[in-house]
């Protein structure tokens, strides 16, 4: 191969050695989509192959995104393999009909199929590094992408030169490029004539990191020319604060020298957010800050799971039994009786005339006054079952149960808990502690009200 321009190999040679992100003999993955970074990476790479006695391998994903665009991109990633002398692994993947299926977007979907990839490729060929071509303007688009979604300064601080694979931690992820802009990689590209192919998803206005490229960073260049300069400095500053308080809760984590509650709040932070990693629970700010702030109280972080924060800081998990619909109930003769004990809730209840002036008696807890005929004397106690609609007194008309639940705050795990009054019919007359039905409530044309009360034991 001919000599290249010293300037770039230099400088990215000088960071490999400083940073030690290869040893000498290292067995090298590089991931090549064929587009302008990972081109020039693998032609600077290849040129410092046989100084460190470096061996290259080449892993391209085909995102099936752009039809014939997408299989040219192949086509170059393998021809310059092959010019290089490098083994190349190349896999096909629907990124689009993947994102929809697992609710992903498509820039989402396309990444984890991508790290997936990685990381087979690598074990398939007995590597343990993969070399991947960010640079640092992506440094820059993703510190503004992750403060717009209100990242901690762990995420502000951007990607680190070596990190483990997000699908496989005995995977080393490098990227040399960090320090380099994309104005030298294009022109290093154009001097040294290193073939790339353009990516039109790159323009794309569906993806949020191309508004930020396109619009945010030229907008807030006219406020800041050296929007690029400060906001790595900014990143370096972050990194290093980060890593200072993620050593003390480290420590503390270990040694657990002194209470939760005397931790600066940084450090409790982050206390937490390192609990929830290793849980395997996906740490945002608002749920660290509800087991910051509450101690002992449970937090739903999914269907089926509830994690808690104890006095002492340790932050733990528990699996919430899923309740089915109970389809027990029983009949009740209203005439025969006064009083029944069901499912732990005794209900009692008398015949009331309502003599000659209309009144509505003063509410109080535990006890409810119907109008009898429209109830009848023959009912039913019952528990939620699927699709219940009930009518409560007040509103317009009939309601799903669940949404009611949901409107009047009724915890989950207590709602298939409750009882409730049903006439033969099935409308539902009665939901404990909550209403009464609107068509059952007394008015002027009641004769005999229903004196409804009942108590848990």
């Amino acid at each position: 191969m001919k000599s290249m321009s010293p300037d770039l190999m230099e400088r990215v040679e000088q960071v490999i050695e400083a940073r030690q992100l290869f040893g000498r003999g290292e067995r090298i993955l590089v991931g090549v989509s064929g587009g302008l970074d990972s081109m020039v990476l693998l032609e600077v790479l290849s040129e410092l192959a046989s100084k460190h006695d470096w061996t290259l391998a080449v892993a391209h994903l085909n995102h099936s995104l752009r039809g014939r665009s997408s299989d040219a991109d192949e086509r170059l990633v393998r021809r310059t393999a092959e010019r290089l002398g490098c083994q190349c692994v190349v896999e096909r993947a629907e990124v689009r009909k993947f994102g929809r299926k697992a609710g992903l977007s498509l820039e989402m979907a396309a990444r984890r199929l991508r790290h997936e990839f990685l990381a087979r490729s690598a074990r398939k060929l007995g590597i343990k590094v993969v070399a991947l071509a960010h640079h640092a303007d992506d440094q820059v688009e993703l510190f503004l992408l992750r403060l717009l979604r209100g990242a901690s300064s762990e995420g502000l601080a951007g990607m680190d030169w070596k990190v483990a694979s997000p699908v496989d931690k005995g995977l080393g992820l490098v990227r040399p490029l960090l320090e380099v802009r994309k104005s030298e990689l294009e022109g290093f590209a154009q001097q040294e004539g290193v073939k790339f192919r353009k990516d039109a998803t790159n323009e794309s206005q569906e993806i949020l990191r191309n508004r930020v490229r396109h619009e945010l960073v030229p907008l807030l260049n006219g406020y800041q020319p050296a929007l690029g300069k400060v906001i790595m400095r900014q990143m370096e500053i972050l990194g290093a604060e980060g890593d200072f308080i993620d050593e003390v809760a480290g420590n503390w984590l270990r040694k657990k020298d002194g209470l939760f509650g005397n931790l600066a709040v940084a450090v409790q932070r982050r206390v937490i957010y390192r609990q929830l990693l290793e849980l395997g629970v996906a740490g945002d700010f608002e749920l660290v800050e509800k087991l910051r702030l509450r101690a002992s109280r449970p937090v739903t972080v999914s269907k089926d799971m509830v994690v808690t924060r104890d006095e002492a800081g340790v932050v733990k998990t528990r699996q919430i039994e899923r309740m089915g619909f109970n389809s027990g109930q029983i009949e009740i003769n209203l005439s025969r009786e006064n009083e029944i004990i069901w499912d732990g809730v005794r209900v009692y209840w008398a015949f009331e005339s309502m003599g000659k002036k209309f009144e509505v008696p003063q509410a109080e807890a535990g006890r409810e006054f119907l109008d009898l005929e429209k109830v009848g004397k023959q009912v039913i106690l019952r528990h939620w079952r699927a699709g219940d609609r009930f009518w409560p007194i007040g509103m317009r008309g009939a309601v799903k149960l669940q949404d009611f639940f949901t409107n009047q705050k009724v915890l989950k795990e207590k709602r298939r808990k409750l009882i409730l009054a049903t006439t033969l019919d099935g409308e539902i007359f009665w939901v404990e502690g909550l209403r009464l039905g609107e068509r059952f409530k007394l008015d002027k044309g009641t004769e005999c009200r229903l004196k409804w009360s009942w108590d848990r034991l």
